[in-house]
């Protein structure tokens, strides 16, 4: 059972969750007229250099952004586990002339979850809170995002070194992370475009294969662990393009040292709008984007039994890559992934960790781990 501090601190949590979402809000509906003054967020466009360490850090101009880690940890005992936290930056153009710390001009949000296969569910939090200096934040210039005590930075400033630490009811974390390579650019040179009109794009790299070291807390008993992890840094100013409900994503550390990244954006049948695929492999590399640059087909669904929303929790991928096509199949750590986010993105989707196949004279070779995010699936998604 929880103890009365913690009782207080989760109490504490969800008040100011509550309250900042309330403020927010109220603020929106008192002062749309004023938002629609405020100074535009900026298009992502193509050709514009990303800078490290510069990126590293927050973009406050644009409207989304957000720092989403993805991990397996094994533990002294054997037991491999998922973990994820992602933090969001959301500019809102509310009160921006406005000289109130109070002001509500940028939101931070925050979600963290362990994969357990031991109890066969994801264990999840999540919080939420208008910026406020030395509470909540994003710095520029370096990766250092946090809300209370839980926190992402960058301890060298350069990149090579992260940390976390999340602390949640039944779970808790506090992770070191060593990049062994520079970031890798997805797209056009970090222009990673999300549909036909070029204007749907965002700026976005990846930092796969970070060597994780640290402890892992379940139910009170904490335990070191140790794995590989993937980072994605991602911010844009555009909504989802028209006509599209949600997105497929997988990022995925190769057992040879290589990783691969591939998504498609679908429309309300399930069909493809747009996608996309980084390949490193073998000291090469293959980027391309388009209509149809890899194929997702469903091999078996889930229905989850507290939202009934339906999800492909096994798929068969298909790359067409210079040397030549590349059959692959993702099957889940376990199926129940599904987190619930509606106390603050308010986003129901499926993030959880897979393992990779690839499909060779008729058998099958794992050949990866990492994670597979779905979203759009209970109802389109809304950012």
């Amino acid at each position: 059972m929880q103890s009365e501090v913690g009782m207080t601190k989760s109490l504490m949590r969800a008040s100011l969750t509550t309250f900042v979402l309330a403020v927010a809000l109220l603020v929106g509906a008192i002062g749309a007229s004023r938002a629609q003054q405020a100074a535009p967020y900026p298009p992502v466009v193509p050709g514009v250099a990303l800078q490290f360490p510069r990126d590293l850090g927050a973009h406050p101009d644009f409207r989304t952004e957000w720092w989403y880690i993805t991990g397996w940890l094994k533990d002294e005992a054997g037991v491999e586990r998922g973990f994820q936290l992602t933090f969001f930056r959301v500019r809102t153009r509310i009160g921006e002339d406005n000289p109130s710390r109070f002001a509500p001009r940028q939101l931070v949000l925050a979600h963290a979850a362990v994969a357990d296969p031991q109890t066969g569910r994801l264990r999840h939090a999540e919080r939420s809170a208008r910026a406020f200096e030395g509470l909540a934040g994003a710095g520029a210039g370096h990766t250092a995002v946090r809300i209370g005590d839980w926190f992402l930075r960058d301890e060298t400033g350069q990149g090579q070194t992260y940390r976390t630490r999340i602390e949640a009811a039944d779970f808790a974390f506090e992770l070191d992370f060593e990049a062994g390579e520079p970031p890798v650019k997805n797209g056009r040179g970090g222009y990673s475009q999300k549909a036909a009109d070029p204007k749907h794009a965002s700026h976005y790299y990846s930092r796969p294969w970070l060597a994780v070291r640290g402890t892992l807390a379940l139910d009170g008993g904490a335990r070191p662990v140790e794995g590989h992890a993937w980072l994605d840094h991602e911010w844009s100013s555009e909504l989802m393009p028209d006509g599209a409900r949600g997105w497929d994503w997988i990022g995925i550390n190769l057992h040879g040292g290589g990783s691969l990244m591939a998504f498609r954006m679908r429309d309300g049948e399930a069909r493809a709008l747009w996608t996309a695929v980084t390949l490193r492999e073998g000291g090469a590399e293959h980027r391309d984007q388009g209509p149809a640059v890899v194929e997702f087909r469903p091999l078996r669904h889930w229905r989850s039994p507290r939202t009934e929303v339906e999800y492909p929790v096994e798929w068969a991928l298909r790359l067409d890559t210079p040397a030549g096509a590349r059959e692959l199949r993702l099957r889940p750590l376990f199926d129940d992934q599904e987190l619930d986010s509606r106390a603050s993105t308010g986003a129901i989707y499926w993030e959880g960790a897979v393992r990779l196949f690839e499909l060779r004279e008729g058998a099958e070779t794992e050949i990866g781990q990492g994670y597979l995010e779905m979203t759009g699936y209970a109802e389109r998604l809304r950012m």
